[in-house]
């Protein structure tokens, strides 16, 4: 499971889709759906809102605009908590700058591989998806790099 920390703006086709795929897959062990995944180390955070189920609503709710804004069809009809004020929701959650940077080099590994042209949009320093704000530190604790 993968709940990138980047803008869904760096995911190539491949990886957006199965972001939005582990996302609900996250969202399903949120609400207490699931037998599995339950110790996911990526959960962590999550757990740590107020409002977990909420907080990957929104986070759902902005790979969606991703998506549509490409042209995809995701079914928004999937978000079990749908943010009634996405702008509520901007940098409510903060990512080390460190683990902006580890993502950052997990991601091109990957678009080197599957995606090449994608590299180009992959700024030395990316923004954080809209939920996060970045401070500085090192990499999570919750991180299994």
């Amino acid at each position: 499971m993968r709940l990138w920390s980047l803008h869904p703006q760096y995911l190539d086709a491949a990886g957006l889709v199965a972001c939005w795929r582990e996302s609900l897959l996250a969202q399903k062990v949120l609400r207490g759906l699931t037998r599995g995944y339950t110790k996911h180390p990526q959960l962590q955070r999550w757990r740590e809102q107020a409002e977990p189920v909420e907080a990957i609503g929104a986070y759902l709710h902005f790979l969606h605009a991703e998506a549509t804004a490409r042209g995809y069809r995701f079914d928004a009809s999937r978000i079990a908590a749908p943010p009634a004020d996405p702008g509520r929701w901007l940098g409510v959650m903060s990512v080390s700058e460190g683990q902006l940077a580890l993502e950052r080099e997990h991601l091109r590994a990957k678009l080197e591989a599957r995606s090449p042209d994608a590299l180009p949009g992959l700024e030395a320093v990316a923004l954080p998806h809209p939920l996060f704000v970045s401070a500085p530190g090192p990499v999570a604790a919750w991180e299994r790099a």
